[in-house]
């Protein structure tokens, strides 16, 4: 089963991995903001969001690809009041048209206000 399948573990003390290649795609784990340390960054959602956009750059970066490449992200915001401050950070991201996107409101970990997870097509295996 683990043929074709790459792991990118996190260096966080927390269960999962913070990235999973299957074939020609790349699944994210959803990231909420923090330093590279995983410490938790607080402030406005314009702070936290491009907390969350960095985390996920780097993690692409390492799996050889970059925003150009993601195709779907899932955006959960602690309120939707936040949505149009989350917008003028996220959009900055994407040069090259923007990826599918769902965002929904809900209670996040750690007290933060948004959390994103992001799919990428990263070409044939």
């Amino acid at each position: 089963m683990s043929e074709g399948l790459k792991r990118y573990p996190s260096h966080l003390p927390y269960p999962f991995s913070k990235a999973i290649r299957v074939g020609d795609f790349l699944f994210l784990s959803g990231q909420v903001p923090m330093t590279p340390e995983g410490e938790v960054v607080r402030g406005d959602i314009r702070v936290q969001t491009e907390a969350v956009m960095a985390r996920i750059g780097e993690t692409l970066a390492e799996c050889g690809v970059g925003f150009d490449h993601v195709v779907k992200a899932t955006v959960w915001l602690s309120d939707m009041q936040h949505f149009s401050g989350f917008n003028e950070v996220y959009k900055n991201r994407f040069n090259n048209g923007y990826p599918v996107r769902s965002t929904v409101s809900a209670q996040l970990a750690l007290g933060v206000d948004v959390e994103v997870e992001v799919q990428a097509w990263v070409g044939a295996s």
